[in-house]
């Protein structure tokens, strides 16, 4: 199961008066455990996320001597609805699973220090006589709770009991390839077929009735709160979960909360055993910004007819992702052969475009779960083409545009056609249910330049916004009327690129965002009407801006210039060098000529002297190991000692 997760005293009754809620307030962190046993071998432990009992006595008196106070999900209820505030520092403790030692090692705990906790049951586990693969070892029923010992806790007045579901907490063959993914949030392949949308919904639902109906039976009590298996849920079973009763819900993402989010409770999930700096790390620290480093790869390169040969492509990627030790990869989702940059099949079923192999989900679930990084699907915002798109749908130019700054650039749908955008929300939206990934990296084909778009849908929208006479003639005349044009058309790109990413959030509620930029963006003003493209923001928008660092790509030819005057204006720009992310080229465009890895790795360390947290590159050709492995490790590697022993 652990290979899974390796994806996580009130005030008296009566309204509140807000002058009070200054001084103590409705936030709270939430603390996760699992098993807790009296020998847990740290770091080497066959479950990581085992706490030993002297660290978790270690963790309740260091919350009582630094001033906090367990709540219990009344108390949580009452500051939402405002009759009653929290106390500072108020924490939730929960533990997942319900394993035996929750009655044994924890409960004696808890009434000792007098806090109350919510202990999540997997009912099929309590129900079951045949022993569960748990941390990778068998445990039989005497390894799970029992109803009587369940029932106790609950009258003790100190435990809320929750669902964990029935049996929901398991892998289930998510793809052709077979790989196990999380059940709640995975579409069954079997049969040669995917679970269709009504089955998958019939099943959650099942699921989640048998376990309320379980404990309501064994209790007397309907549970009213429910933890996610391994931290995952999409929005519709978590209003399943609400439908059912269950509305306060429990994930695995680590952050403080707020009572007026009851519907999904951050949760610090401990690993490897930790003692107070444990705790303490995760209620003191504030969340430390990451340092990304990243790969992007095509996944074309992946792809062969021979499925043997396939494979072996999949295994020499994740050996090298894994050595490398980096964060992310920003893999491609799309097939491009011809390379012109647009979409002319998928790598994930999908409603409307050709299906060139199953492929992006059994990919980015090896690189998530083996290489341990964080995957990004790279997609297009309106690069697909196809014999089967009308021609009304794509992007035009005026008639005027003899001097086009972007003549050989690739078919893009409209962003002003409502339904291309449909088609292209819809992709999104099966791309969300049939891959698990963490985040979205939206292609450098969102642009516009200075002549586009002419298309009657455009134009409609233009006319809608800038006056019935508006005309592209005429913004290349007036600068006042070229400006509000230019501003018109990159917030409607970037709030296409929002449609998008909540529609995958549907499915994926945490998705991250992060969107190509070009390098002109930053560096020159004026680039904004050939582009519609915003560096602020996009820096306001998404959780990163991949800039595109890339001075053959722009045809400059004083490398060492360019990078310095971007450098420059990443770090005068508020927010730059937290949210920005170098990417590199690898090749010499055009010929895709290979670039020295040396030189490569030279420049992502004079980067890193210049104040430049975030970098990337691409593309990675891993079969041919360019860049070449041993250089770029030392370019790029998050590892400590980034040459290999």
């Amino acid at each position: 199961m652990r290979t899974l997760i390796a994806i996580i005293v009130l005030f008296p009754t009566g309204i509140v008066d807000a002058a009070d809620s200054t001084s103590r307030g409705n936030s709270f962190h939430a603390l996760v455990y699992h098993d807790v046993r009296d020998r847990v071998a740290a770091d080497i432990d066959p479950d990581q996320y085992a706490v030993s009992t002297k660290n978790l006595v270690a963790h309740f008196s260091w919350l009582r001597a630094n001033g906090y106070t367990p709540v219990s999900i009344d108390d949580l209820i009452a500051a939402r609805d405002g009759v009653a505030l929290l106390p500072e520092k108020a924490v939730l403790l929960t533990f997942d699973d319900g394993l035996k030692s929750v009655y044994t090692h924890v409960y004696p705990l808890l009434r000792l220090f007098e806090y109350p906790a919510v202990v999540s049951v997997v009912t099929d586990w309590v129900e079951r006589r045949e022993p569960v693969t748990y941390a990778d070892r068998s445990r039989g029923q005497d390894g799970f709770l029992t109803w009587a010992e369940i029932r106790e806790m609950q009258q003790s007045g100190l435990v809320e009991i929750a669902s964990h579901t029935h049996n929901l907490h398991r892998g289930m063959t998510g793809n052709p390839q077979a790989n196990l993914q999380p059940a709640a949030v995975t579409r069954l392949y079997q049969h040669s077929r995917y679970e269709s949308e009504s089955e998958y919904s019939s099943r959650v639902m099942a699921d989640l009735a048998r376990s309320q109906q379980l404990i309501e039976q064994e209790t007397g009590s309907t549970p009213r709160v429910l933890a996610w298996p391994y931290g995952h849920y999409n929005k519709a079973i978590a209003k399943t979960a609400s439908d059912l009763g269950m509305a306060i819900t429990l994930a695995l993402t680590s952050k403080e909360n707020d009572v007026s989010n009851l519907g999904v409770i951050h949760r610090h999930l401990f690993d490897a055993n930790p003692g107070i700096s444990g705790i303490s790390d995760a209620l003191l620290t504030e969340t430390e910004s990451e340092t990304v480093r990243v790969a992007q790869v095509d996944l074309d390169y992946v792809y062969d007819p021979d499925n043997a040969q396939q494979e072996n492509n999949l295994s020499a990627l994740l050996d090298r992702i894994k050595e490398l030790e980096i964060s992310h990869v920003y893999l491609q989702a799309f097939a491009d052969p011809d390379g012109d940059g647009a979409a002319n099949a998928l790598y994930f079923p999908n409603r409307h475009m050709p299906l060139r192999a199953d492929l992006f989900n059994r990919v980015a679930w090896q690189l998530l779960t083996r290489a341990e990084v964080e995957v990004y699907a790279w997609m297009p915002m309106l690069a697909f083409v196809g014999d089967m798109l009308p021609d009304d749908w794509y992007v035009t130019e005026d008639a005027g545009s003899t001097n086009s700054t972007d003549e050989k650039g690739e078919p893009r749908l409209s962003p002003f056609h409502p339904v291309a955008r449909r088609f292209v929300a819809e992709i999104y939206e099966d791309l969300a249910v049939h891959a698990a990934f963490t985040g979205i990296l939206f292609h450098d084909d969102g642009r516009l330049n200075e002549f586009e778009d002419a298309s009657p849908a455009a134009l409609a929208y233009y006319r809608n916004h800038l006056g019935p006479d508006f005309s592209i003639v005429q913004t290349h005349k007036d600068p006042g009327l070229r400006l509000r044009w230019t501003q018109l058309k990159t917030e409607a790109l970037s709030d296409f690129s929002d449609t998008l990413a909540a529609t995958v959030r549907h499915h994926r509620p945490n998705i991250r965002t992060a969107r190509n930029l070009f390098a002109p963006s930053v560096l020159d003003p004026d680039s904004q009407v050939w582009l519609a493209q915003s560096y602020t923001d996009f820096l306001a928008r998404y959780n990163y801006t991949a800039l595109m660092a890339m001075p053959g790509l722009e045809g400059i030819g004083d490398t060492a210039g360019f990078y310095d005057s971007l450098v420059r204006q990443v770090i005068a720009t508020q927010g730059g060098i937290e949210r920005t992310i170098f990417e590199l080229q690898t090749v010499e465009w055009p010929g895709g000529i290979p670039i020295p890895a040396q030189r490569i790795r030279d420049r992502m360390r004079k980067l890193q002297s210049m104040g430049i947290r975030h970098i990337g590159y691409y593309p990675d050709d891993f079969i041919q190991n360019h860049p070449d492995l041993e250089k770029l490790r030392q370019g790029i590697s998050l590892a400590e000692y980034p040459y290999r022993r």
